[in-house]
């Protein structure tokens, strides 16, 4: 079993590789320092089995389980926390294993085994529970093969087309296969909608313009796009621009 170690303390990261490097079963093949970094080295190494921290800079260890699941060849996850048992509690429907450092050899061999017999539905549940809780410091896209993490800071708005969603950020854009309703429901307080195909990000929402035909036009910070206005959304918007 390829194993990869997340953990944002390296001296956390150096005792599971000894203690890993005492099962046959198990070869360490990376180790990461964030959730970012795990998602990259996922994608990159192929491991089988996961030992993810919960709290890391930029990116925590829940976030980077929730996007792990969606890959084709999800790996199985065992978080490594220092946590107690009764913040854990919630999570123990999901068929993942805890460690609670510090982190036994016993215990560490216990959920190997575990990690054995994963099935991805534990992935998939992570998933559905963080998405009705926690919102996603990052969108998780693929560019031509390639993995793409956007942060929701860089997004500028995001617009439907067909069942894709356009993430327009930083002068670039990618295509996600999320509905825009579901990024609406959990970023809601970062976008507002603008149309009915249509979120613009609210730190990023400067003002209105009406155009020559009475079109409304949104106007962001550094972005030359026409972004028109529903008669809908038009109200709502026009209220909010003279809050900001």
């Amino acid at each position: 079993m390829k194993a990869l170690i997340v953990d944002d303390e390296p001296l956390a990261r150096e005792r599971l590789v000894d203690l890993l490097g005492a099962l046959d079963s198990v070869e360490v093949v990376g180790e990461a320092s964030d959730g970012r970094e795990a998602i990259e080295a996922v994608e990159r190494l192929k491991p089988d089995l996961v030992l993810l921290d919960i709290r890391m800079p930029r990116m925590d260890g829940l976030e980077a389980a929730r996007h792990l699941g969606g890959f084709e060849n999800a790996p199985a996850i065992v978080f490594c926390t220092a946590y107690d048992e009764h913040a854990l509690a919630a999570f123990d429907a999901n068929a993942v294993d805890y460690l609670l450092k510090p982190i036994r050899a016993e215990r560490l061999r216990t959920a190997i085994e575990r990690a054995g017999r994963f099935n991805r539905e534990a992935l998939r549940m992570i998933e559905h529970n963080e998405a009705t809780t926690r919102e996603r410091s990052h969108l998780c896209a693929r560019v031509r093969g390639n993995l793409v993490l956007v942060p929701i800071a860089e997004i500028d708005y995001l617009l439907a087309e067909d069942k894709y969603v356009i993430v327009h950020h930083a002068g670039s854009e990618v295509l996600i296969e999320e509905p825009l309703k579901s990024l609406e429901s959990e970023f809601g307080t970062r976008f507002v909608r603008i149309h009915r195909n249509c979120l613009v990000a609210l730190d990023k929402l400067s003002g209105l313009d009406r155009t020559a035909d009475g079109r409304v036009l949104a106007r962001l910070e550094n972005v030359d796009a026409e972004l028109e206005v529903s008669r809908r959304n038009l109200p709502a918007l026009r209220k909010l621009v003279r809050s900001l």
